[in-house]
């Protein structure tokens, strides 16, 4: 629902446009941050919402950079640092000076890490048959394209403020 607010200010009138979107998709994201956790500790894997998109990226190109890492999860090199001492404490990730460039980690997957990865699949499988229940996959498609064009909007953003 869009509602419209008008306000004068200095003889200048401001139409304000209230949605409910971004709150949707915030709520959404915790939702499925806290229901996502509980379905990996159900299988067995002991590892954090954080833990799982560095987990993500590193299965599909191992041995990164914190600031390779950080730009493909979009989260902060100080996030980024704090998360992966916390895998390194629990087995989950090695991290290695770079033998081309002294002041910077590798960060590597252990044989550990890489035995999750089917089961991580699965469990992620599973979130998302529960995110699009009651959802035709026409409505999936429409949906992720609008997502998508936000997510470009923001992006866009970003880069030029």
């Amino acid at each position: 629902m869009i509602i419209l607010y008008r306000k004068v200010l200095t003889g200048i009138e401001v139409i304000y446009l209230e949605t409910k979107g971004g709150f949707y998709i915030t709520q959404i994201k915790q939702l499925q941050d806290r229901i996502f956790e509980r379905l990996l500790l159900e299988n067995g894997i002991e590892i954090s919402g954080g833990q799982g998109r560095i987990l993500f990226i590193l299965w599909k190109t191992d041995n990164l950079t914190i600031s390779e890492i950080s730009e493909k999860t979009s989260l902060a090199k100080n996030t980024i640092s704090v998360v992966i001492n916390g895998m390194v404490n629990k087995g989950i990730v090695e991290r290695n000076t770079n033998p081309y460039n002294r002041r910077q980690m590798i960060v590597s997957l252990t044989e550990y890490a890489k035995s999750l990865q089917e089961k991580y699949e699965m469990v992620s499988q599973k979130m998302n048959v529960l995110f699009y229940q009651g959802f035709s996959e026409e409505e999936q498609r429409q949906f992720e394209q609008y997502l998508a064009r936000i997510l470009e909007t923001l992006i866009d953003n970003l880069h030029t403020n």
